[in-house]
């Protein structure tokens, strides 16, 4: 029987495995994943304590045209009712529990803003519907600032997109235009993200975990603390792994490739060198450890041009780096007031964004509890900040230089609270912020080519996974696109009918593009 070594231990690698015994027919004892970390699932992570405070880096939105993932999750049982899927979980959660926000912007003024109007002058409807229109080819090594006005920047609707979508005025203009594309459907809503799905709990305990067990039911073996340093390549016009070099166990080692033997590899790692910082101390990134996944693959992609350039992704850390930051809270104080300042109750409230505020932060107060094993009387609540390198409005420094306190008091800032509910929510809470990096890499400006294609041209046995494989249509940074390219690995490696379905395109609908127009030009 053939066998199969996946790099890496993230969301492609999980859903690759699973698609290889689903449709590919392998047995999971012949499935390996290569993992660097303790601690698998990349950057669907979330960890710490009640006492310690949680953490975790992010979290992904889903929608309900995220074909892929929910057909792998249809199959993975709940861990909390195992005889309902994971894709119906999160299905039955959003009719129950979707947000529904009218507290999207909040002005310098701690007042809400009305979103009824996108904001936009006539220039920047002409501008957004000339960027989609343009061919992609046309847009290489463009970013978004060259194709709109200042004013588009300081409009509703980009204060709204940016911080959804984690995007900088200076990212490509090619993945702008495929994420125009791809959600221009949710545009009638954008404002109160009623179209947005997510899961019950963080990403790790609803995602990662139950496909884990589903794996490890079917006997595939993870290899933590394991570092895959290099490839070696059989002689020939063809492209065959017939070497995998590793470390592990505290020595170097080698496994043996077959041809019918498939290797896929996570190239790159939006999440590497990742920091954390405490309640009273910054990040502090000369302590983080670049990992291997971005040396693995400036190794492959030396000397050949089918494999990409890393150098796009991994050279311009003040371009890719964000911070977040993660709040553990004993008691409901916080909850309470956000409750009372945005109308809704916790849970149904959505994204928060601070217009006036100079790290463009966004707070999120999602259902509780956020991890499964969360106890009673103890909430968690999250946000992040787009531009973390300039002074904040209230400590004078910039966030990547705040403790988690000082990070705490720059929203409460923002929010207005008077000073008695202000020092009770600093006396119960708990602050993680986390320094990422690499953490928009993906978005930066490139050109065609930049990225691998999932099966490069003459692969026999090599397959690209993740978030800097190419899959044209599809929208980096989210779960979709990683389980996207698993799925394309397996199904073109293996030569199978099934493959996945099509990237949904709703600019094709008239109906779409109507209720999107309409939505634009509101006053």
């Amino acid at each position: 029987m053939a066998k199969a070594y996946l790099v890496g231990s993230g969301i492609a690698a999980l859903a690759a495995a699973a698609f290889l015994i689903r449709d590919g027919g392998f047995d999971g004892t012949d499935i390996h994943l290569f993992e660097e970390q303790e601690r698998i699932g990349g950057s669907l992570d979330a960890g710490g304590t009640p006492e310690t405070g949680y953490s975790m880096r992010g979290g992904r939105m889903f929608e309900a045209e995220f074909r892929c993932t929910y057909d792998l999750l249809s199959a993975i049982p709940s861990l909390d009712d195992p005889s309902v899927s994971v894709t119906q979980e999160i299905l039955a959660g959003h009719e129950t529990f979707a947000w529904d926000d009218i507290s999207r912007l909040v002005d310098g003024d701690g007042k809400i803003v009305d979103v009824t109007s996108m904001g936009f002058s006539e220039r920047d409807r002409l501008d957004l519907m000339r960027c989609l229109a343009t061919p992609e080819g046309r847009l290489d090594g463009k970013r978004i600032t060259d194709c709109f006005t200042d004013h588009f920047f300081t409009t509703n609707f980009w204060y709204m997109w940016c911080t959804t979508f984690a995007f900088q005025p200076w990212h490509s203009a090619i993945e702008f235009r495929r994420y125009l594309k791809r959600f221009i459907h949710l545009f009638p809503e954008f404002a109160t993200m009623s179209g947005i799905h997510r899961t019950r709990y963080n990403q790790y305990d609803s995602i990662v975990r139950p496909l884990r067990a589903w794996l490890a039911e079917r006997g595939v073996t993870i290899h933590t603390g394991c570092r895959v340093r290099d490839l070696v390549f059989a002689p020939g016009p063809r492209t065959t792994v017939e070497r995998i070099l590793l470390f592990r166990d505290g020595h170097d080692d080698a496994i043996q490739v077959a041809p019918e033997d498939l290797v896929l590899v996570t190239n790159g790692a939006m999440t590497d060198a990742s920091c954390l910082g405490s309640y009273t101390e910054a990040p502090d990134p000369r302590g983080a450890r670049r990992s291997d996944a971005w040396l693995l693959w400036h190794r492959l992609s030396r000397g050949r041009d089918d494999f990409g350039d890393p150098d796009v992704f991994d050279k311009n850390i003040p371009e890719s780096r964000w911070e977040s930051f993660t709040v553990t809270a004993q008691g409901r104080a916080f909850l309470d007031a956000m409750e009372k300042f945005s109308g809704r109750e916790t849970g149904r409230g959505g994204l928060m964004t601070f217009t006036a505020s100079n790290w463009l932060l966004t707070i999120v107060v999602n259902r509780q509890p956020v991890y499964r094993d969360q106890p009673e009387g103890v909430s968690v609540w999250w946000g992040y900040g787009l531009f973390p390198d300039r002074p904040g409005n209230h400590t004078g420094k910039p966030m990547t230089e705040c403790s988690g306190r000082e990070i705490l008091e720059e929203v409460l800032h923002h929010l207005r609270f008077d000073e008695d509910l202000t020092q009770r929510v600093l006396a119960g809470s708990t602050v993680i912020p986390c320094l990422m990096p690499y953490i928009t890499s993906q978005f930066l400006v490139r050109r065609h080519g930049d990225r691998p294609r999932v099966v490069p041209r003459g692969s026999v046995n090599l397959a690209f996974i993740g978030q800097f494989a190419e899959v044209p249509d599809d929208v980096v940074f989210t779960v979709e696109y990683s389980v996207r390219t698993g799925w394309t690995a397996v199904a073109e490696l293996l030569g199978l009918d099934r493959r996945p379905p099509e990237v949904y395109k709703g600019h094709h609908d008239p109906h779409v593009l109507k209720e999107a127009l309409e939505t634009m030009h509101r006053h």
